[in-house]
């Protein structure tokens, strides 16, 4: 008897939400600061939705977990990044070499 391969994707997206709300309770997700991101400095690009899928890290308060978000904006050295986890969603800032884009 195999594993199911039609819900593989169902099971490893439930194991992801569970990790980030395991993660989640370790401290408040960090986001870059106002100063890390030097807004008035930088251009932003917002991007259209439907949003690129990235793979990024993130950290709730000492812990770090990597998850799967989509690229809502950016700067040159930072990405604004969304992710859920049951039914809430998650946003923040990281630098832009945290993330990768899913080229699944």
């Amino acid at each position: 008897m195999g594993s199911s391969k039609r819900l593989a994707e169902h099971y490893d997206m439930r194991s992801q939400h569970q990790a980030i709300l395991t993660a989640a309770r370790s401290g408040p997700l960090q986001s870059l600061t106002d100063r890390e991101l030097a807004l008035r400095e930088q251009p932003v690009t917002i991007y259209p939705q439907p949003y690129r899928v990235v793979r990024a890290w993130v950290r709730f308060g000492p812990e770090a977990i990597r998850v799967d978000a989509k690229l809502a904006r950016s700067t040159p050295s930072a990405a604004g990044i969304e992710f859920r986890a049951g039914d809430t969603i998650f946003r923040c800032w990281v630098w832009g070499n945290a993330v990768v884009l899913d080229d699944a």
